[in-house]
């Protein structure tokens, strides 16, 4: 199994780090977002976008690319920051996030937005478009994957258990998902909503290829992908741990911060934050 080196891995710290303040700007410019959701979900994205998948920003409609499904399309805003340094549009359009008239809105609309794959936001229904999509590469005998990301919230949606049924019957194993396990939804801790743990268990009893890890870690991260891309017959769930408001000590692990925009002044406060970590 392939290793990042230490220039890879600086590199993708320093791209998460330019998605971390970018997802700040367009959510305060906006006063409406999804911010700690967006930032604990920045370091998975920035890895896929600027290391793993195979795709092309210059031919957004390339059928031998790798699709990627925000099942939890309410962190659009981490999204769109990676697809504008990735080079899929100028970056200039993130001032217009979910603003009438422009093509960046609350949630992913692959109508109007460059490299966005399916069009997500109501929970649940994203990573059955990712099933369909990995089962067309598979009948079509192709080599590209899904990755599908989650939230822990999201898993309480019950579409999540009957695509995950489907995913492991039909031996999906060129879909890749991924739980934000940040342990925390909009009305609170999902223990107190309404658990779904262990979600490892669960995945495993529904036949899907387990890994646990640390979603902060790029190599941790990296090796978990690989190990999804060498396992075959089942699909794999890469259950990550991580941190809601990631880069952003003053809002970590804070359930306040779910759908809340920072102020102007918190804004430059926290770009600060990130920027010294």
């Amino acid at each position: 199994m392939s290793h990042l080196t230490s220039e890879e891995i600086t590199l993708l710290k320093e791209k998460a780090k330019e998605v971390r303040i970018d997802i700040l700007k367009m959510i305060t410019k906006a006063n409406s977002g999804h911010t700690g959701g967006s930032l604990s979900v920045a370091d998975l994205l920035t890895l896929l976008y600027f290391k793993e998948m195979n795709i092309n920003p210059e031919d957004t409609h390339w059928q031998e690319r790798d699709r990627l499904v925000l099942s939890k399309g309410h962190g659009a805003p981490a999204m769109y920051a990676c697809l504008s340094e990735r080079g899929y549009f100028p970056k200039e359009e993130l001032e217009g996030l979910r603003q009438a008239g422009h093509m960046l809105q609350g949630h992913p609309d692959m109508k109007h937005t460059p490299g966005v794959d399916m069009t997500t936001g109501s929970l649940g229904q994203g990573i059955s478009a990712a099933c369909g999509m990995a089962l067309a590469s598979q009948i079509d005998n192709k080599n590209w994957r899904v990755f599908a990301v989650l939230g822990d919230g999201e898993l309480e949606e019950g579409q999540v258990w009957e695509a995950a049924m489907y995913a492991a019957h039909y031996k999906l194993d060129h879909l890749t998902a991924f739980v934000d396990n940040n342990g925390l939804q909009i009305d609170g801790p999902i223990t107190e909503v309404m658990s779904s743990l262990p979600i490892d268990e669960k995945f495993k009893a529904f036949g899907w290829h387990v890994i646990l890890t640390d979603g902060h870690d790029f190599n941790a991260l990296h090796n978990a992908i690989e190990e999804a891309k060498a396992t075959s017959g089942k699909p794999t769930m890469i259950v990550m741990k991580t941190v809601k408001g990631k880069g952003v000590p003053e809002i970590e692990n804070k359930v306040g911060w779910h759908g809340k925009a920072p102020t102007a002044e918190e804004c430059e406060r926290f770009i600060k934050a990130v920027e010294e970590e």
